[in-house]
């Protein structure tokens, strides 16, 4: 088997890239700048630009599956501008990789894996949602999400399976969310945002890098919500992280309407409260190694200090 993988620099892309070189599955990945291109065996790149829809061809050799992560970060000021570009990039990328399907035999290609987001559900601090609730959220995350996963679900016209899993914040001390957080708390400034009463659906990296190949070693379909199984309130999270970093909290929760002038829209992200299952991946059978937010941190800032070199580090070296 070998992986097509777009994104495979990014945070997410490069821990499933790992996990798939541990078992041996070499990578082929997606890439806009040519300086970046490997020709190592096991990762190898190739050269493509979803604005312009132009891709190397070439990518989809002996490849099986494919892993989409492409899309622009939605944690940056929301421009009218910028919007725009969060939804094109993600749209643009999946009429690319189709368009270049449909131009070679890709019957080889058994499944097809996108990332999604947990911003199509609904802020709530009450419902508890799963998959297969047909409410969606009406704001901007809400659209870029039907958006993302309607153009996924046009890759069934090809004749693969096809999979979207909605992740949530996902904890990392690489990047993402969490060292954001940890930041105020690190300089004993932290404390809960808004109420602090809105759930947060938190992921583990590396479970979320092992979903991402347990649905491509199990050609599973549908859609999956890349959750822990403990889902814990923005109160919870705070007060967890400043035990961990050993940091008192000792100031009043952060009021909405500052997050709101500091932020502007992207407030949403910090304040809106989704509280999201994780029970249908495991169902399938697949096993969390960090369902609680106490031995996740734990592990994150408390576990072993040795980083391993990333598939993207070694590639650099060789360029180098």
């Amino acid at each position: 088997m070998r992986v097509l993988i777009t994104g495979a620099t990014g945070l997410v892309g490069q821990a499933i890239t790992k996990v798939l070189h541990n078992k041996g599955i070499p990578v082929n990945y997606l890439t806009t700048s040519k300086e970046k291109i490997s020709t190592s065996e096991e990762f190898r790149g190739y050269y493509w630009n979803p604005a312009k829809g132009e891709i190397d061809l070439d990518c989809f050799q002996n490849v099986q599956a494919i892993i989409n992560l492409a899309g622009a970060t939605i944690a940056k000021r929301w421009t009218p501008s910028y919007k725009k570009k969060i939804i094109s990039s993600r749209v643009d990328s999946l009429k690319t990789l189709k368009k270049g399907l449909g131009q070679i035999d890709s019957t080889d290609l058994e499944c097809f894996v996108s990332a999604s987001a947990i911003g199509i559900y609904p802020d709530s601090l009450f419902h508890y949602y799963e998959e297969d609730d047909k409410e969606t959220g009406k704001g901007f995350l809400g659209k870029v999400v039907k958006k993302w996963e309607a153009e996924a679900d046009t890759f069934k016209e090809l004749g693969v399976e096809v999979a979207k899993v909605r992740i949530g914040v996902v904890l990392s001390t690489e990047g993402g969310a969490l060292p954001k957080m940890a930041m105020p708390i690190k300089n004993f400034v932290g404390a809960p945002l808004g109420s602090g009463n809105q759930w947060q659906s938190w992921i583990h990296i590396e479970d979320l890098a092992q979903m991402f190949v347990f649905i491509v070693e199990n050609n599973l379909k549908g859609v999956f919500n890349g959750v822990s199984p403990n889902p814990v309130t923005n109160t919870k999270m705070t007060k967890e992280l400043a035990r961990i970093l050993e940091r008192p909290l000792w100031l009043p929760h952060v009021p909405k309407f500052i997050l709101k002038t500091v932020l502007g829209k992207m407030a949403t992200l910090v304040l809106a409260s989704q509280r999201v299952s994780g029970k249908k991946i495991e169902s399938k059978g697949f096993t969390f190694q960090y369902g609680n937010i106490c031995t996740a941190l734990e592990d994150l800032y408390l576990g072993s200090s040795e980083k391993e070199v990333s598939p993207l580090e070694a590639a650099e070296n060789e360029l180098a």
